[in-house]
């Protein structure tokens, strides 16, 4: 039992590494698109599009107020 539970203790680790990493290797591969001004600032706000999609998406499907 004990074995059991230091593995079981070891997933909260493996998922926070899991979802760092995609992180890292997201951002890396934008980091060149972040030297040049224009780009920058095209990437940022397709970036905040897309998060306010899904955010103005999830809030219409689930029928939370808005704010």
């Amino acid at each position: 039992m004990k074995d059991f539970l230091i593995n079981l203790s070891r997933y909260p680790v493996y998922l926070l590494s899991s979802i760092l990493g995609i992180f890292i290797a997201f951002f890396e591969r934008l980091q060149p698109w972040f030297k040049n001004p224009i780009t920058a600032i095209a990437t940022f706000g397709i970036l905040a599009g897309g998060f306010a999609f899904i955010a103005f998406t999830l809030r219409a499907m689930l029928g939370l107020p808005t704010v």
